[in-house]
């Protein structure tokens, strides 16, 4: 029996919060993040996004592409209420769930009327919650997670496998999952440009030139993923890091990338029920050396402030050195579920 996987995606869910419950709010660009000229998008509404704002952007583009936005800061306390309430709608389906982020959820429903958990799913939470899902189901995550994305917002999208091959065929390669610019570069100067293109490519060039994720990315093109819905499984760690297009020696744009990771790994601890013990800070300099440096806390944490104080004092105390900046990373690590015993230190 083919596997049937649902993947449940919020539109523009803090965005779409604050639209929810300030009603002046309503059909306007409102863009969460941080506010000052500092700070960085986390979320953006749809109407903002006509204007060419996106998470992960600073805001002070932001504040030029879009001068009559509505700027909010983050309020993370009625953020995780709110996805609380979105989680005990989808227990009521299935126990089979693996939460993504704080907005986002993967669901095993195999053996069951996908479809009608799916529009079920999406009609609870604009009852009970008065917001959008969009979700999107197939035979697997990669596939279902690619549904989803299709008819954003409040989208209902289905790849039915038989007709796999053919729909991925047509479909840019950054459509792929975990091929992001880099790679998609490198695809293009192999003349890759499209999932079909992919899919008449030599796997074993591939391979040779890739390594292990040369095979993920051919075994994706064809809509191969063997990945089952984790339930209850903690990663040994999870982190964020971007490779910059330009070298920088700026400590302030670094401190904005910390904040940024911080939140979106506090919503992951918080999605997957955990805590983080150990925080680290990884730089790669414009020689390519790299550093990482740790603090270890003795009261294990997924508050989002927490975690980025401590990641921005480990940035200007433990690194002194006057090179640029090629690289910057925040990894959470020694994760644990909040009733696991813990063995009180304090490391740096």
């Amino acid at each position: 029996m083919d596997r049937q996987i649902l993947h449940i995606d919020m539109d523009a869910f803090y965005a779409s919060i604050e639209q929810r419950d300030n009603p002046k709010y309503k059909g306007k660009p409102v863009i969460v993040g941080g506010v000052s000229s500092r700070g960085v998008v986390c979320t953006a509404s749809y109407e903002a996004r006509k204007y060419g704002v996106h998470s992960a952007m600073p805001t002070k583009v932001a504040k030029k592409l879009c001068p009559n936005g509505i700027f909010l800061p983050v309020n993370m306390d009625k953020y995780k209420r709110v996805s609380r309430q979105i989680h005990e709608i989808l227990y009521k389906y299935t126990d089979k769930i693996e939460p993504i982020s704080i907005d986002e959820a993967f669901l095993d429903v195999t053996g069951k009327n996908s479809l009608f958990i799916a529009k079920d799913i999406k009609r609870d939470i604009q009852k009970e919650v008065n917001l959008t899902a969009s979700i999107g189901i197939s035979i697997n995550k990669f596939l279902a997670k690619l549904a989803s994305d299709l008819k954003k917002p409040n989208g209902l999208t289905i790849i039915r496998k038989e007709e796999v091959v053919n729909f991925l065929k047509p479909l840019p390669v950054s459509k792929l999952w975990g091929v992001g610019p880099k790679m998609e570069r490198e695809l293009s100067k192999l003349g890759i440009y499209y999932i079909g293109d992919i899919q008449r490519y030599d796997k074993d060039v591939l391979i040779t030139l890739f390594g292990k994720r040369g095979k993920e990315i051919y075994d994706f093109s064809f809509g191969i993923d063997s990945r089952p819905v984790e339930v209850n499984i903690i990663n040994q760690s999870i982190g964020e890091e971007e490779t910059f297009k330009e070298d920088i020696n700026n400590p302030k744009l670094l401190i904005d990338k910390l904040r940024l990771y911080s939140i979106n790994l506090a919503n992951k601890l918080v999605s997957k029920g955990y805590l983080a013990r150990t925080i680290t800070v990884k730089i790669k300099y414009d020689d390519f050396s790299i550093e990482t440096r740790s603090i270890t806390l003795n009261i294990p944490t997924n508050d989002e402030r927490v975690i980025f104080h401590t990641g921005k004092q480990i940035l200007l105390n433990k690194f002194k050195s006057e090179k640029n900046v090629r690289l910057v990373g925040l990894t959470l690590s020694n994760l644990i579920y909040p009733d696991d015993p813990i063995q009180l230190s304090m490391k740096i």
